[in-house]
């Protein structure tokens, strides 16, 4: 059996990594320059070289964020770690590799999630121990966020922090090999932002070639904003700098008074004419694209690139949790969830009350949520992978539900990646205001849930039939797996 010793010699220079049980971690590796001063703005540059071994046994900086790990009474701390880090050189990758192979191990690249503006490899849910005991090279990767990473500037390229992904990719592309990995079997995979930015990539050309299969979770082919939407934002960050923002005028703006402007900037109103904000108002960032990337993708990828995807059964109940919305909500409340998705509001109501006899208001606001932040453009993503020829797409509902927040936070956003990592274990992930609650989850959902993805990046074939325009198989996966042929949430 093969193996590789701790020191790994890289297209930039020599980094030695750390022995762990089953398998080596490389902390911290640079994928490009640091994004100091206009070079925020900038695409992503080349890192300079090294001679000397980098000491990559230590985790270091993150990119400048505000701290969200606690939303209402629930403790995020396990998704978002430790926040902002500082540190200008983070644009880079943690690899975790398999301390033994037969031969080249398939390669799973993680794009973290927080919305765009929050969010780092160091979270604690993203310990890829588990992928390198199953023979999978895992690779987490830090991007630019926020201001640097997504506002849109006349003077510089959009979407900096999905360039920084794609760049990522190269570098992985480049050097996998000598970390044990297959670079012809890659997977990238990413949830809520980060799979909003898998799903930009795969309706890229620039992405083709460095990658052969993609999961999304949790995230839409149709969260883009507009230019005249991220113009909003642009407008209201140069009112709160007192300036016109360009990459000259912000590049000697400090990182803080950036992070400082940001909760101010989800105030913007970004609905023009019959145009919703994609993501209901929860961030102020996103992809910013002349058109979607379900509308884009099968012209570019198609069935080059296999397609697993899916979203949780309760994906609002998250957002309905930090505003008190799970303990009740009003007519009001949920006619003003369904104006922020809908011309016709009372009529959206009406429709989920229709078809969800009995439910309560809570339970028709939550689903309102879950559909039009993720629900409507997951299958709107999926039906465009499918309708192409020869295109392999598999579609997934996590359904297992938390008890939580006194048993209502239930298969909420963010609830499915303790069993994608196979890290139920995790002390923080226990307890009432903890993500898993205090009832312990199904023995084997973790193991079987783990195995799936990892089989999927394998071979591509997650286990089950595939979705196609004539068959819509869907995966339920909770306390038990149950393969059905039509999706259980109908985009409205």
């Amino acid at each position: 059996m093969a193996s590789f010793g701790l020191d790994i010699t890289t297209t930039s220079g020599p980094v030695r990594g750390l022995r762990l049980s089953g398998g080596a971690v490389f902390f911290d590796v640079p994928y490009a320059a640091a994004p100091t001063g206009a070079l925020r703005f900038a695409p992503p540059q080349p890192h300079a070289s090294w001679t000397d071994i980098r000491d990559a046994t230590h985790q270091g900086p993150t990119a400048p964020q505000p701290r969200r790990d606690v939303f209402g009474a629930l403790d995020m701390s396990p998704y978002f770690g430790p926040g902002w880090i500082p540190g200008a050189d983070y644009l880079t990758l943690t690899i975790r590799a398999p301390a033994t192979q037969d031969r080249p191990a398939p390669v799973m690249v993680f794009v973290h999630g927080g919305g765009f503006v929050a969010g780092s490899t160091r979270a604690a849910l993203y310990d890829g121990q588990s992928f390198a005991r199953d023979g999978v090279v895992l690779v987490t990767v830090n991007y630019r966020l926020g201001i640097p990473g997504f506002l849109h500037l006349g003077d510089a390229p959009d979407n900096r922090g999905m360039l920084d992904v794609l760049a990522a990719l190269r570098w992985i592309h480049d050097n996998v090999a000598a970390f044990g990995g297959d670079p012809t079997n890659v997977t990238l995979f990413g949830q809520s932002a980060g799979a909003i930015l898998v799903g930009g990539i795969l309706a890229d050309p620039a992405a083709r070639g460095l990658i052969r299969r993609a999961i999304i979770q949790s995230g839409t082919g149709t969260g883009a904003l507009t230019p005249g939407q991220a113009q909003r934002v642009t407008d209201a960050a140069g009112h709160e700098l007192g300036l016109d923002p360009t990459t000259m005028t912000m590049a000697d703006i400090p990182d803080e008074r950036f992070v400082e402007i940001m909760p101010r900037l989800g105030a913007v109103d970004l609905s023009i004419h019959d145009t919703f904000h994609p993501l209901g108002g929860l961030t102020p960032f996103s992809l910013v694209l002349d058109r979607q990337p379900a509308d884009t993708l099968a012209a570019v990828h198609g069935a080059d690139v296999d397609l697993l995807i899916g979203s949780n059964t309760e994906e609002g109940n998250l957002y309905l949790a930090t505003q008190g919305g799970l303990i009740d909500t009003s007519e009001a409340d949920l006619l003003a969830a369904a104006a922020r998705s809908h011309r016709r509001p009372a009529e959206l109501v009406h429709t989920y009350r229709t078809r969800r006899p009995g439910a309560s208001n809570t339970e028709l606001h939550s689903a309102i949520v879950s559909d039009a932040l993720f629900g409507n453009g997951t299958r709107s993503m999926a039906a465009a992978h499918a309708t192409t020829p020869g295109a392999r797409t598999f579609l997934y509902e996590f359904t297992w539900r938390s008890n939580a927040l006194d048993g209502r936070l239930g298969a909420t956003h963010v609830i499915e990646l303790p069993f994608v990592f196979d890290r139920v274990q995790l002390p923080s992930l226990h307890g009432p205001q903890a993500l898993l609650g205090s009832a312990e989850p199904p023995t084997d959902l973790a193991r079987r849930m783990h195995q799936a993805w990892v089989s999927f990046a394998t071979t591509g074939d997650p286990g089950w039939a595939p979705h196609s325009p004539a068959h819509r198989d869907t995966m339920h996966i909770g306390e038990t797996w149950e393969l059905s042929t039509q999706a259980r949430s109908p985009a409205f």
